[in-house]
């Protein structure tokens, strides 16, 4: 048997999954986010699979199931619904120097405007902060479902 590839760069969880990439399973950390946690802020070295992690979290809550066979979120254990979904809004800062103050508000703005469009949301104005504090409960009410979501 082959061993598998590492993943040098790799920051694509799907890419890891579908690829014959070595994986070390962490998905019960997400578990044990959503169970015991509120607010969490992930702060490690350049190169700790952050980027990874931000992106397994995209997939879990994304719903994409097929990613998860053999991991820990897909074991009875995990009593993790995949069919219960959530917008993941995500700020990727890579790709390109932010040199200034203007830099980092032209990248917000970009963003803020593309998921107001993905989601097809009143387009809002002012300065980032305050589009992203009026985005958020305008996406939170448009993709509610009905019911309550507990993990556990």
């Amino acid at each position: 048997m082959p061993h598998p590839k590492l993943p040098i760069g790799i920051q694509s969880f799907s890419e890891m999954r579908t690829g014959g990439y070595a994986y070390i399973d962490k998905t019960g950390f997400i578990s044990d986010m959503v169970a015991k946690g509120k607010y969490y802020f992930l702060s490690r070295p350049k190169r700790f699979g952050k980027s990874l992690f931000i992106d397994s979290l995209d997939c879990t809550f994304s719903g994409r199931k097929e990613f998860f066979s053999g991991l820990y979120l897909d074991s009875p254990e995990a009593e993790w619904d995949f069919t219960i979904t959530y917008p993941v809004l995500r700020i990727d800062f890579a790709g390109g120097a932010l040199s200034h103050i203007s830099d980092l508000i032209i990248r917000l703005t970009s963003i803020i405007d593309k998921w107001e469009e993905y989601y097809a949301i009143e387009k809002s104005f002012g300065d980032p902060g305050d589009r992203l504090l009026s985005l958020i409960p305008k996406n939170v009410k448009k993709t509610r479902k009905t019911g309550s979501y507990s993990h556990r």
